[in-house]
Formats: C-alpha cells, sequence, structure tokens
C-alpha cells in the first residue's frame, strides 16, 4: 500500500543549514561555535533519522550559504556523496524558490507534491516519511501535523503534543504549489486546511543553549518505549525515578503548561497588533537585551 502511494507523491523535505537570515535567529547564529555545534546536532540526530526511514522515496533538500566555510563543506561530502540529500547554496530562500527547486528536482512528474520542514538539529521517526505518505493522497490540500513527539533535555525525555509543530508538511497538487513553506509553521492555517493526526511520537527535538525558540514542554516520561522509533537516540538516557515522574506530573508539568500559555497569548496579541515583522523586532530586541554583558560588575 505504502509502496503504491510514494510512486504517486513527489516529496520533498526541506531544511535551512546555515542560510543567512534576519530577525532574532541572526543573533544565534552570530555566537562562536554555532556552526560546529549545530553540524554535531546534525550527525547525532538528523542524519541517523533520515538514513534509517521505512520509507527512503524522498528528496531531501539541504540549503547552505554559499559563503560556508571549507570544513563544514568537508564534514557535509560524505552525506551529499552517498545521495542522502541534496545541497542547494543560496543567499536566501522564500516559498517560491522551494516550489520551483522542488520541481526542478524531481520533474514533477508524480499526481502529488508533498513538502516537509526539517529543522538541521532535530530527528524524525523511523517511520515518519512512511505516515506522512499515507496522510499525503486523503489530505490533499492540506497542512498535515503528526501532532506527538518527544523533546530531549537535559538527560530527560518529554512527550509532547503540538497540533501545529515545526515539523509540518502540505500535500498539494502540482499545479499551483506553496509548499510547508508558505508561512510560520504555526500560521499555516492562514493557507490550508489542517489535518492533525495522532500517533505514538513521530519527531525529536533537542533543547540546547542555542535554540531560537525551543524550550522543555510536555511531561516527563521513561525513554524505554520510545527507543525503538528513534534507534540509537535515546539509548543514553536514564530511566526516571518515580519522584522525578510525579513531580513533573503534579508541578512542573503544569507551571509549564501555565507558561507557555501566557507566552502563546502574548505572541498571538504581538502578531494581531504588529503583525510577523514587529513579532521578530521584539524578538531580537529581548535576545539583545539578554545577550549583553552586564555592567557596574567589580572584578573580585
Amino acid at each position: 500500500m505504502i509502496d503504491d502511494l510514494s510512486r504517486t507523491v513527489d516529496h520533498v523535505i526541506l531544511t535551512r543549514f546555515n542560510l543567512p537570515t534576519p530577525g532574532p535567529e541572526s543573533l544565534i547564529r552570530a555566537q562562536d561555535g554555532w556552526l560546529r555545534n549545530r553540524v554535531a546536532l546534525f550527525e547525532r540526530y538528523t542524519v541517523p533519522s533520515m538514513r534509517g526511514q521505512t520509507v527512503t522515496d524522498v528528496t531531501w533538500i539541504v540549503y547552505l550559504d554559499p559563503a560556508s566555510p571549507d570544513w563544514l563543506l568537508t564534514r557535509l561530502a560524505p552525506f551529499i556523496d552517498e545521495g542522502l540529500f541534496v545541497p542547494l547554496y543560496r543567499e536566501r530562500v522564500d516559498w517560491q524558490d522551494a516550489a520551483a527547486d522542488a520541481r526542478a528536482l524531481t520533474g514533477a512528474g508524480r499526481q502529488m507534491l508533498l513538502t516537509t520542514n526539517l529543522d538541521n538539529d532535530d530527528a524524525v521517526a523511523r517511520d515518519f516519511v512512511e505516515r506522512l505518505q499515507g496522510c499525503a493522497r486523503r489530505s490533499i490540500g492540506a497542512a498535515i501535523y503528526l501532532q506527538t513527539g518527544v523533546i530531549v533535555q537535559g538527560g530527560r525525555l518529554y512527550r509532547r503534543t503540538d497540533r501545529e509543530n515545526a515539523f509540518c508538511s502540505v500535500s498539494e497538487t502540482w499545479e499551483s504549489p506553496k509548499t510547508a513553506w508558505r508561512d510560520w509553521h504555526n500560521r499555516l492555517h492562514d493557507h490550508f486546511p489542517v489535518t492533525v493526526v495522532s500517533g505514538p511520537p513521530a519527531w525529536l527535538q533537542v533543547v540546547h543553549g542555542q535554540n531560537v525558540s525551543n524550550r522543555v514542554r510536555g511531561r516527563l516520561v521513561a525513554p524505554a518505549p520510545h527507543r525503538a522509533g528513534f534507534p540509537g537516540m535515546l539509548e543514553e538516557l536514564p530511566t526516571p525515578g518515580a519522584m522525578a515522574l510525579a513531580a513533573d506530573l503534579l508541578v512542573r508539568g503544569p507551571a509549564r503548561a501555565v507558561r507557555d500559555g501566557i507566552r502563546s497569548r502574548g505572541r498571538d496579541l504581538l502578531l494581531r497588533v504588529w503583525g510577523k515583522d514587529g513579532l521578530d523586532r521584539v524578538k531580537t530586541t529581548l535576545r539583545r537585551i539578554r545577550s549583553a554583558p552586564r555592567a557596574g560588575g567589580v572584578a573580585r
């Protein structure tokens, strides 16, 4: 069934690696070691998760800055040589560019186009592509979200339900494709009907010191039940004790939910008042304030 379906779908996965970007991301990318840390996460999580997919009939585009350092291209060369992804060098990419690149690389010979966003420090479950392609024909013209995933932070694993997560996809005909990059992942509902799919965790996010917006969300869980879906990625995580699970369920989890609710309402208000550009300016200002050296201290 999936084999027959995959032959009707041109599936393209889109990854921004180190494209020059405005807004708050530009401050993160300027930090020392950002690129080296990002490559390490890409090699540790993203690459093995894509290499191990149960369905491999997919075109993975990785966009790179034309001014990328030689050492980065050397690190990525083995993956390019094995045909795991296609590197495209751009100073900027919008959704029209992504649609044109998808058409050029696939030939647009199948009935529909399925595009999926994948960040270069995240991973997907081994059946992620299979599950998405299984949804594609039933959801033509829709944004698709596999709503359940896991988050790794500080040696702990959290199960998260997010109905408009960053692992977004769009299934559409080739007539006038808009792709999963038509808008922010949580604003695709402005352009498409939305299909939300339940099931076991389909994606994995790593919360680290250089995330732009990710933070711990969800519920603390034991890693063992999820290791088969993410082979090689969760083995080093310890099993949390009963006290830790109870504390997260009764105290820390509800506190995170309140925090996220406040942030979400504030973000929505700023979007309504100032739009996307205004929200980006606020984020950039806050990040500059947080990263600025503190004055007035006396060395001891």
